[in-house]
């Protein structure tokens, strides 16, 4: 876990850590692209960094330039890719899903690691890092969901 939050130091600020050694892994790539789209403006239907995101079109963006996959737009459409993790088990990647509008699975983000992830969270705002453990995210938890990296 220190890797991710050492790699996304990287990202945040350079020089880099010198805890990072520089060894990128396939489960790395979507962390890089969804740490480059922070400070992307929040835009409802967006799914690119140059008109906005919202938060699925931010996760279908990350995975569709990290590793090709092209995911259902949605929240409801991305809750069920993947198989199901459960929190205790959450790793660097995964697919978190919150009740945000009354209604489960309405809002999604990618877990970074180290209690953090990040997410395109509502009008007027920008896409940004915020931890899973705030009372506002811990009591809107609706689950997890974990893709692996297309074979070659």
């Amino acid at each position: 876990m220190r890797h991710v939050v050492s790699l996304a130091a990287c990202l945040i600020a350079a020089p880099c850590a010198a805890s990072f050694d520089g060894a990128i892994t396939e489960r790395d790539r979507p962390l890089i692209y969804a740490m480059n789209a922070i400070g992307v403006q929040y835009r409802y239907g967006g799914r690119s960094p140059e008109t906005g995101f919202d938060c699925s079109g931010l996760v279908t963006h990350v995975f569709q330039r990290a590793w090709g996959m092209a995911l259902p737009p949605g929240t409801d459409a991305l809750r069920k890719v993947g198989k199901a993790v459960q929190r205790t088990e959450l790793a660097a990647g995964d697919l978190v899903f919150y009740n945000t509008r009354n209604r489960p699975y309405s809002h999604v983000g990618i877990y970074l690691g180290d209690g953090r992830f990040v997410h395109a969270p509502r009008r007027g705002a920008k896409v940004r890092v915020e931890s899973v453990d705030t009372g506002y995210w811990r009591a809107r938890f609706n689950g997890a969901r974990r893709l692996d990296p297309p074979t070659s």
